[in-house]
């Protein structure tokens, strides 16, 4: 297993909100809150530290404000290379986690 998994839950809908496209922080917020069926309400402060904390590690970057369309500044952010590979690394041992209790609970039904 690799040292950064596993992730917390709110790190990896954080990383999953932006594996399609860069989104800006409200965006991420409200896709959080979206995929976690209204679980996770991430406050600005929370998502900030954890965009902070992922921008260190590499797993995600800022896109400069001339990349973006929008007329308001706006800080988008988006996977790397790096964080694209830790996310489908935690898919992995996630659906290994979740086949595993599958297989016990269907033995346990016989």
């Amino acid at each position: 297993m690799q040292p950064e998994l596993p992730l917390t839950e709110a790190t990896f809908l954080i990383l999953l909100s932006m594996a399609q496209a860069p989104m800006h922080g409200y965006a991420i917020m409200q896709e959080v809150a979206s995929m976690s069926d209204g679980r996770i309400h991430l406050s600005t402060g929370t998502l900030y530290g954890a965009l902070s904390r992922l921008l260190e590690q590499g797993w995600i970057e800022r896109l400069n404000s001339a990349e973006t369309t929008s007329p308001r500044v706006r800080k988008e952010y988006q996977l790397t290379h790096d964080g694209r590979r830790i996310l489908n690394a935690e898919v992995v041992r996630l659906q290994t986690l979740l086949q595993a209790a599958q297989l016990r609970l269907a033995k346990g039904e016989q």
